[in-house]
């Protein structure tokens, strides 16, 4: 099917209607769901009609309607791409056989696990940007927030269908457990750390969608050429929506600096100082937030050496990205990749077998994909006609996960001792003064066709809208 069915309580094309006991057991999880957004979701838009897009097939030439929503009337479902005719895994030790249709018993908890902890990073990023529409920049802005939360919000239920359909008992209590951690809890935390950190500026969560939900990019992306095809083919459908979160990123961060460099321009000067005074963001202090939001995704992909991505790999789980354009056998047996660790005062690369490395691998191809957004930010600067550039820091930079989490290294990969750190990491990693000064920044703007003094305009408006198109209505 690749119409999604509305008449439905819950809106879906994978027939649940023909599936009485997952059906009730999913119409059972669904108000606990909404009581979770009431509570957990943004704040205070529980009356807003918001210009969203809803999914209304899986056909990638036309799959979106736009309109005006009201946030708890959202449509959330379940849509999975449509199934491939006699696919066959293309992967791992299972190479050539048939897809699997539901989930080998060996296989049932690394399965389980894969899921959950995907599952548990879409309503956690929700509970991370709840306060944000209280400070958007403008209605646009408020707009691309909303989109981005629902579109989250439809993630979990992509997971949580699984759970429900493929684990049982395990399953539903799996999908009562993702609305009941929350993110920064202490006693309940989200299962990653990266979503347990606080997005408390605009800037933060420009930041946060581009690098953090380019992540789930690549995770997914993994995950698609899963031999268990349920999940290959939902997380396929995710990916569609995935594009628009990392594209607020990307244009959010290019508007910011698009801002500075203009008043740059405007007062002839680099400082800092006076361009704070100025209200709009100092290139040096973007830098700062871009080293941070960068060092702690790429902590997203585990250790650099995991038995666990060997056996994902192995047993057919989870690919790379990318798999089917890779020239190798997909096997990977005897083939070795280059990790990092600190030896004496210096970083240096050893080889390890390649079935061990794929966590660094996925992380590379991440650093190159990362790397071509942050010089698309750089020709902007390049346009202005101001000698500066931002750069992604080294990888070992600010680690907390692996070989690397216990050594100190600069942004330029330079070994240092605590001392060194300490006395520089504040020209490194946002400041406490550097967090003051952009929440200072952040007032509420929604006048349709203003923007705050500190970001630019977008080139166009979401669906071809005029600027001052009236994006969300406030009940």
């Amino acid at each position: 099917m690749s119409t999604i069915d509305y008449s439905d309580k819950i809106p879906n094309n994978v027939n649940l209607s023909q599936d009485r006991t997952l059906q009730r057991a999913l119409e059972q999880w669904q108000p606990n769901y909404l009581e979770w957004w009431g509570d957990m979701g943004p704040e205070g838009s529980q009356n807003f009609d918001v210009y969203l897009r809803t999914a209304v097939s899986v056909d990638p030439q036309g799959w979106a309607q736009f309109g005006h929503v009201k946030m708890p009337d959202y449509r959330w479902g379940i849509f999975l791409n449509p199934a491939e005719k006699e696919r066959k895994i293309h992967f791992g030790d299972h190479k050539g056989e048939d897809a699997w249709q539901d989930v080998p018993g060996e296989h049932r908890a690394n399965l389980r696990r894969i899921i959950v902890t995907q599952g548990d990073t879409e309503p956690a990023s929700v509970e991370q940007q709840r306060h944000l529409g209280l400070t958007c920049p403008s209605l646009y802005d408020l707009r691309n927030l909303f989109q981005v939360n629902v579109e989250e919000g439809r993630h979990l239920w992509a997971m949580v269908y699984l759970l429900h359909k493929y684990f049982g008992r395990d399953g539903r209590e799996e999908g009562e457990a993702l609305l009941e951690r929350r993110s920064g809890n202490e006693d309940n935390p989200r299962i990653l750390q990266a979503f347990n950190e606080q997005t408390p500026d605009w800037l933060s969560f420009f930041m946060f969608t581009y690098f953090t939900d380019r992540d789930g990019k690549f995770q997914l992306c993994a995950l698609a050429e899963s031999s268990f095809d349920p999940l290959a083919r939902t997380t396929k459908f995710m990916l569609t929506e995935e594009a628009h979160h990392m594209f607020v990123g990307e244009s959010g961060v290019s508007r910011v600096i698009q801002r500075t460099c203009q008043m740059m321009n405007e007062l002839k000067t680099d400082d800092p100082a006076r361009l704070r005074e100025a209200g709009v963001i100092d290139l040096p202090t973007l830098q700062r937030y871009l080293n941070f939001h960068f060092s702690v995704t790429i902590d997203l992909f585990g250790a650099d050496e995991s038995s666990n991505a060997a056996t994902f790999y192995s047993t057919g789980l989870k690919g790379r990205f990318e798999e089917g354009k890779r020239a190798d056998d997909h096997q990977l047996r005897g083939q070795v990749y280059r990790v990092l660790q600190a030896q004496d005062g210096r970083l240096i690369e050893r080889e390890v077998p390649m079935l061990n490395a794929l966590n660094e691998v996925l992380r590379d191809d991440y650093i190159a994909d990362s790397r071509a957004g942050v010089e698309r930010w750089n020709k902007v600067i390049e346009k202005a006609g101001i000698p500066f550039r931002l750069k992604l820091p080294h990888k070992a930079f600010h680690r907390s996960i692996g070989a690397l989490s216990n050594v100190k290294v600069s942004p330029e990969g330079r070994v240092l001792n605590n001392e060194q750190w300490l006395a520089q990491v504040d020209e490194w990693l946002p400041s406490l003064a550097d967090r003051s000064f952009v929440a200072g920044l952040m007032g509420r703007v929604v006048e349709p066709g203003r923007f705050a003094n500190w970001i630019a305009p977008p080139v166009m408006g979401i669906n071809r809208q005029p600027m001052d198109f009236q994006y969300v209505r406030f009940g």
